[in-house]
Parts: structure tokens; sequence; C-alpha cells
């Protein structure tokens, strides 16, 4: 995934759960992006085809999380993040087809636990952070936010401010102490389910 940007720390003065999260998951989070990094995937149209891969079977997991009526009441707005389908359109524009995948870690209509799920969205929209960067990489590439990197495109109200309305919902959100815990194990789960993706085209 991508670096995200430090938070602002709650109003009580503790640190805020997103700033524990990103603590928690720092050193799985520098593992993925040296792996990304070292794949070279925007060195050419070659490399960046399982760049796009990786990112349509993290999403394709992820997805279901987006159309939840549950966490759609927690976090405003998120039914509108979703970036399966600007993914999937993107690899249409390269002409490759969507990767072979085996049972999703999120299925739609599906219960899921609640923090397990924040962390997972916790990383998957962390990701949109760093997309300005691989943005100007995938230019290189002849590629735009109208044909081959829509998912990296920015948010119409800027990564910065999508970010902080994001977290400022997270953080919003009353968890006790075991589900503060399960919420870490999801952002661990994420970061080790890109890692695992990254890897298994690296092999």
């Amino acid at each position: 995934m991508t670096v995200i940007t430090p938070d602002r720390p709650t109003t009580n003065g503790e640190e805020s759960r997103a700033k524990r999260l990103k603590a928690l998951t720092s050193n799985v989070h520098e593992g993925v992006d040296r792996s990304i990094m070292s794949a070279a995937a925007f060195a050419s149209l070659e490399r960046y085809g399982p760049f796009l891969e990786v990112q349509y079977l993290f999403h394709l997991d992820a997805d279901p999380l987006y159309g939840n009526a549950e966490l759609q009441a927690m976090l405003p707005g998120l039914a509108a993040r979703r970036r399966l389908p600007l993914v999937a359109a993107d690899l249409a524009d390269l002409q490759l087809n969507s990767p072979e995948s085996g049972t999703p870690v999120f299925t739609h209509g599906a219960a899921v636990d609640v923090p397990t799920a924040l962390g997972w969205l916790y990383v998957a929209e962390g990701s949109n952070m760093g997309a300005a960067l691989l943005r100007k990489e995938a230019a290189k590439l002849g590629l735009s936010d109208a044909f081959g990197a829509r998912h990296l495109a920015p948010a119409p109200d800027g990564p910065a401010a999508h970010w902080r309305a994001f977290t400022a919902a997270l953080d919003a959100v009353a968890l006790d102490e075991d589900a503060e815990v399960r919420a870490g194990q999801g952002a661990l789960a994420a970061f080790e389910r890109v890692q695992a993706l990254v890897d298994a085209r690296r092999a």
C-alpha cells in the first residue's frame, strides 16, 4: 500500500484510534511498501499489471464492507469510497483480465465483526494518501484518471480532507478494550493480505 499521513489526537488528549493503528501496523506497512517498490510496479506497463492485480484482489476482499449498513451508519459516505469498480475499469482499459481469486475475506450480505472491519477499512482508506505519488508515476506510463489509473485519482475534496473525514468518523466509533484489539488485528490482517498478494506475484 502507500504511506499514511499522521493523524490528530483525540480531544481528551489521548492518542486517536487512527494513530494507534498506524503505530501498531508500522512495521508490516513498511514491509509492504518496500515490496511494492522493489517490484518496480511503475517501470513499465508489464510490471504495472501485477500491481493492478494486487489492488483488485485486495479491494475485492474489502468491497463488501462498503455496502454494509452498520458500517455505513458509523462512517458517513462510506459507500461512495468504493474503489473496486475503478480498479476493474483500469484492468479493462489495459485489456487485462480480472485475476482469479479464492473466497474473498468478506462477502456481500454476510455478517461482519465491526471492529475487524474497521481495521480493514483503515488500511483500504489509508492507501489513498499515497496515491498522489503513484499517480505521477502512472502518468509516465501514459495512464491517467480516465484511463488505466482511475483508482489513483484523488477525491473531489482532496486526499488529505478525504482521509481526515474518514479518521474523524473512525475515531468516533465507541469500542471496548476487546474490540480495540480486534480492530488492530483487522488492520494487521489487511496489510498481511496485501503482502501475500505482492509476494505471490514476485515468485
